[in-house]
């Protein structure tokens, strides 16, 4: 009797677009100006993006443009936590506060957010996007990444 295997690997497609947006907004401003400036209708979903292992949860906003076959999807890069820490010095301890960081995608820690425009049949001009995105006057700077390339590409599943 055979054994067939299958792999998760198999399943999943990433035949997907991914923008890397560097700005200082909170994430429902910089939704508003994406709104604005790209004609989209981005809505924040009920739930964050959560990530169990890492024990970090990243905003999520996503607008399902079904006309075109196209979903956009605004996710934050940054995660920022407050932890207890343990401070020894000699025989005393004293609660300290830290703040650590969290990044959804480790290998672009400077980014902010990441746009991922998943569309079935490969009608959205990529250059076009980026040229209105830098007409946003708040945002820093955008550009494409290749998302066969990361190492995390597994964390852009949602």
């Amino acid at each position: 009797m055979a054994l067939h295997k299958l792999m998760v690997d198999d399943f999943y497609d990433d035949t997907y677009k991914l923008i890397a947006i560097h700005c200082g907004l909170e994430d429902y401003r910089l939704a508003y100006l994406l709104n604005q400036g790209l004609d989209l209708r981005l809505q924040r979903k009920t739930e964050d993006l959560d990530m169990e292992y890492l024990k970090s949860s990243y905003s999520i906003f996503e607008w399902n443009n079904a006309p075109q076959y196209v979903t956009w999807n605004l996710v934050s890069n940054v995660c920022k936590k407050e932890e207890d820490s343990l401070y020894s010095m000699g025989l005393f301890q004293t609660n300290e506060k830290v703040i650590k960081t969290f990044n959804l995608v480790p290998e672009y820690k400077k980014v902010d957010y990441f746009i991922k425009i998943s569309d079935e049949i490969q009608n959205v001009n990529e250059k076009l996007i980026l040229n209105k995105l830098q007409n946003i006057p708040q945002i820093i700077t955008s550009y494409s990444v290749n998302p066969s390339e990361l190492k995390s590409k597994d964390h852009l599943i949602f």
